[in-house]
């Protein structure tokens, strides 16, 4: 479930008669608890609470329900119960059906309200759902009220107008809903005469069953559209109670007013959205969460696109708000410093190519209204309109809904800046009518040109018509307010690796790439917004920031994207290194991102900025950013054909290119009916990816030259080996090459006494890489690497985070999980020269985290590495080990990734530098047998 979701839940179940016994199960239902959970927990098999009336569920809540006027003594029982601390319960709750309150254990934060009030602090218990709530909709949750409300409204009206669902009309269906927006957000804030005059309206002139509410609404629409010089000869004639709202217009009530017919329930759910305190909206997230609401395949998702404030200043903080606020505190109280700032303010044009409904231009706009409101403040200039125009804050968005919204957001933005600096009267006064100039461009970023959008200099700009839902990119431009100073480009573009792109996009990439470099198919999606920033970079000094997943400074595209960057002149000048993104998604463990911010000649310092184990942010200044966000030069890790260092020789599984034939699970294997001693002589158990991972037991025919005969004696294998002759002979040219040889994988190597795998492919959630060993007699499949008899200090080296952060930096992603490359990850991690008592520790090291996973057998790899459930022994053997290896490479802990990143670069640049000095030597191999 989402946020939205659960509030609708929860907004329903504190309406209902409250039940003594039930309550407790319908409160975790309405969290998103399965019916599973439930029903273990009514038979009492799992409900842990030792008080009565009490309910536990682990790792989550315990819940009493108690006599009246007791809450507050069955809370603090719940407190002091030890099945609380026992069963790790994040939040106790107590209510008698009259008052309800609650606490969240670890903060000690509390709620206490009537129990009919409960759904107003939902967002304090968004975390027994696994969401990471953030304060804005914890403090407030009217954002994702309103979204519930409005979404179900849209769904009802598309319901009963199939016809508005249509393509051709959708368009239609998200003016209207736009319209809605500001009449609910005007009628709660004075700027329409008369608190609720909206939907008080609406309620006094429409049928209880909807039947007339669209003819109401139309009329509304329709008087805000025409000024009140003209409203006597409006023609058809306005009726009397429609006059009462003014004029509007600002091309937001321009055009078509014709609105979908209303049901009893449409009619409900629109009341019920005009009920809600609109005046305390948030624009930056209400937008970004009713976005979803227009979108067929993101309905489901509502909530989910949410970006929290902080997230966004990591963004623009770096790129120029912390510029601004260091000039204000070097300005102090000097009248003259303090104007020329203003001024600068007033002149910086921000830009964002990917603007959705529009949250980093709002908080942009409020951030720089503060930063003015405070100059104004320190000039007693209190009275004083913004100098920030609406008009310098442009946007490019793909989705014409959220472009709307986007608009809109900003416009809420400004009138709630104006109340808030200036005062209730100056803001009514010069808000109405509204703007017809529409900033927000609805269209593809990476086919548009930026320089028409948002030119670098002048005033001429814009495209404006009277219609603000229908702006044709051709016409005529209409004029800036002043003539520009510094641009600032930034966003959270859309990433889609190039797996995940449709025709469309994979034809956009082309577009941009495919006449700079070789390598453009491997490129993610976001690239371009990279590319085409560069590009508008050259003519206009801008600078840019931009929301990236990893992958983009990871792997292949480094080279690829990040080398054509550097050659036309781009720099990075801060970086913020992984972290996660969260939304309000249930369980939502947020992608992994990164932040860049770049430009060309630019000045100061580079700030690398990370977070440190322990979770606190980390500010590092270094001379130079490179592709992969590490402090050092501009290099390219490039695949090697032996290890840099003294690890040894890792190589592919054994590849069967058999059409199946030579693999077997176990029922293929019985079907063979072979002897135990056959079994022994003519078939191994086989290692892939998922058999080393999660355990599946998987055999393959495995037949020496030697047995051939005896083997092809046996009916059932006879038949596999020939079935795979086939399949070779109908194969590619290396298939033919060993069509010969059908009875054997193209590769049949195997350890004389023990052989280390690596899944080729595994997940980025676990803390640390798979590796181990496989029993004597097992093989390694082409989906894994192996490392034939080396010494066990080399698992030592894979299972460390060193390992992990390397491969995931420098390989490939399948996904979002890691692709394993031995060429790429292994030959090119940078190890120290080992002592042989670093050997030995190292061996040491790697029998301890062997040991640690045996005492938990039969456990596999996916169950012994979720990050959730851990055993202790297993997490305490990779600790040691992370503190032997790093002490080799340091002297103690590295602080955080970004650390041990730097430090491995710093060795990989000083390898490659000594390799190029050295005449090329011939690659030893490692001890393996080829049957």
């Amino acid at each position: 479930m989402n946020a939205v979701e659960i509030e609708s839940a929860v907004s329903d179940l504190a309406a209902q008669p409250f039940d003594v016994a039930e309550f407790p199960y319908a409160f975790l239902a309405a969290f998103g608890n399965k019916e599973t959970t439930l029903k273990r927990l009514r038979t009492g098999n799992n409900n842990a609470s030792n008080v009565p009336g009490g309910v536990l569920l682990r790792n989550n809540i315990h819940i009493a329900v108690c006599g009246a006027g007791t809450v507050g003594e069955a809370l603090r029982t719940l407190r002091d119960s030890p099945a609380t601390t026992k069963a790790k319960a994040k939040f106790i709750l107590a209510t008698d059906g009259q008052t309800l309150e609650a606490e969240e254990l670890i903060s000690g934060e509390t709620i206490a309200c009537d129990f009919e009030d409960f759904p107003n602090h939902f967002g304090f218990l968004l975390p027994l759902a696994g969401i990471s709530t953030i304060k804005e909709i914890k403090d407030n949750p009217i954002d994702v009220r309103a979204t519930g409300r409005l979404n179900k409204l849209y769904v009802e009206l598309l319901r009963e107008n199939p016809d508005w669902a249509k393509e051709e009309r959708r368009s239609d269906m998200n003016h209207f809903m736009a319209r809605l927006v500001f009449c609910f957000f005007a009628e709660d804030t004075d700027i329409f005469d008369g608190k609720g005059l909206f939907t008080r309206t609406v309620d006094r002139m429409s049928a209880n069953d909807g039947s007339n509410t669209h003819q109401v609404l139309s009329e509304i629409f329709r008087a805000m559209n025409i000024k009140a010089s003209e409203r006597a000869n409006a023609d058809p004639r306005l009726p009397n109670w429609a006059n009462g709202f003014p004029y509007v217009n600002g091309g937001l009530f321009s055009g078509s007013t014709e609105v979908p017919r209303f049901t009893r329930m449409a009619r409900t759910y629109l009341m019920h959205a005009g009920a809600l305190s609109w005046r305390e909206i948030n624009p930056d997230i209400f937008g970004s969460m009713i976005q979803a609401v227009a979108d067929d395949d993101e309905r489901g998702a509502l909530g989910m696109h949410y970006t929290s404030v902080p997230n966004i200043l990591k963004v623009l903080n770096p790129l120029f708000l912390d510029d601004l606020r260091a000039a204000l505190a070097e300005a102090g109280d000097n009248e003259r410093k303090l104007l020329n700032l203003r001024k600068r303010m007033a002149r910086i044009r921000v830009f964002d190519p990917a603007c959705g409904s529009g949250n980093f231009l709002v908080i942009a706009y409020k951030q720089m209204r503060e930063i003015e409101a405070e100059i104004n403040r320190r000039r007693d200039e209190l009275h004083l309109r913004s100098e920030i125009p609406l008009t310098n804050f442009r946007g490019i968005e793909l989705r014409d809904f959220p472009a709307e919204i986007a608009r809109l957001a900003l416009i809420i933005a400004e009138f709630q800046c104006d109340v808030l600096y200036r005062g209730q009267k100056d803001a009514l006064a010069e808000f109405l009518p509204l703007n017809a100039q529409n900033w927000i461009v609805c269209g593809n970023a990476l086919r548009l040109d930026w320089f028409a959008i948002c030119p670098p200099t002048g005033t001429d700009v814009k495209l404006v018509a009277d219609d603000l839902f229908e702006v044709p990119l051709d016409q005529a431009q209409i004029r800036f307010e002043n003539d520009g100073g510094e641009i600032y480009i930034f966003g959270n573009p859309p990433y889609l690796g190039a797996r995940w792109q449709d025709d469309t996009q994979k034809s956009d990439i082309q577009n941009l790439f495919a006449h700079r470099c070789k390598n453009w198919k491997s490129l993610d999606y976001v690239s371009g917004w990279f590319v085409k920033a560069s590009d508008y970079m050259g003519y206009s000094g801008a600078l840019a920031a931009f929301v990236t997943t990893n992958s983009a400074c990871q792997g292949v595209q480094v080279p690829t994207l990040w080398s054509m960057l550097f050659s036309a002149g781009c720099e990075i000048f801060f970086a913020h290194t992984s972290f996660k993104w969260q939304n309000l998604a249930s369980k939502n463990a947020g992608v992994t991102v990164a932040i860049v911010g770049f430009g060309k000649n630019t000045r100061g310092a580079r700030r690398l900025i990370s977070v440190a184990d322990d979770g606190s942010s980390m500010v590092k200044i270094v001379e130079n950013i490179n592709g992969y966000l590490t402090a050092g030069a501009n290099i390219e890790v490039q695949k090697a054909s032996s290890p840099m260092g003294p690890q040894a020789e890792m190589t592919f599984g054994n590849t069967p290119i058999d059409g199946g034939h030579l693999l077997l699970d176990t029922q293929e294997l019985s079907a063979l009916g072979l002897s135990d001693s056959d079994a022994l002589r003519f078939t191994r158990k086989i290692y892939g990816s998922s058999e080393f991972i999660r355990g599946t037991p998987r055999y393959c025919l495995w037949i020496s030259d030697g047995d051939l005969a005896d083997a092809m004696a046996i009916p059932a294998v006879k038949k596999r080996v020939e079935l795979v002759k086939e399949s070779r002979l109908r194969g590619g040219t290396t298939a033919r090459e060993i069509a010969s040889r059908p009875h054997q994988f193209q590769r049949m190597n195997e350890g004389q006494f023990k052989t280390i795998v690596v899944p080729g492919v595994s997940s980025e959630n676990r803390p640390f890489l798979p590796v181990g060993l496989i029993e004597p007699g097992a093989v390694p499949s082409n989906k894994c690497f192996a490392l034939y008899d080396a010494p066990l200090w080399n698992i030592s080296l894979i299972a460390s985070r060193l390992h992990w952060v390397w491969i995931g930096t420098v390989c490939v992603r399948m996904r979002t999980d890691f692709s394993y490359s031995n060429t790429l990850g292994w030959n090119t991690f940078p190890v120290p020269l080992l002592t042989e008592q670093n050997k030995a520790d190292l061996t040491r090291c790697a029998e301890d985290i062997l040991l640690a996973r045996e005492a938990h057998f039969p456990a596999t790899i996916a169950d012994l590495y979720d990050p959730e459930t851990m055993p202790d022994n297993l997490r305490h053997a990779h600790e040691r080990n992370d503190e032997v290896l790093e002490r080799i490479y340091i002297g103690r802990r590295f602080k955080n990734d970004t650390e041990r990143l730097e430090k491995l670069f710093e060795l990989y640049t000083k390898m490659t530098a000594a390799d190029k000095a050295k005449p090329a030597a011939k690659a030893t191999r490692g001890r393996k047998k080829t049957v």
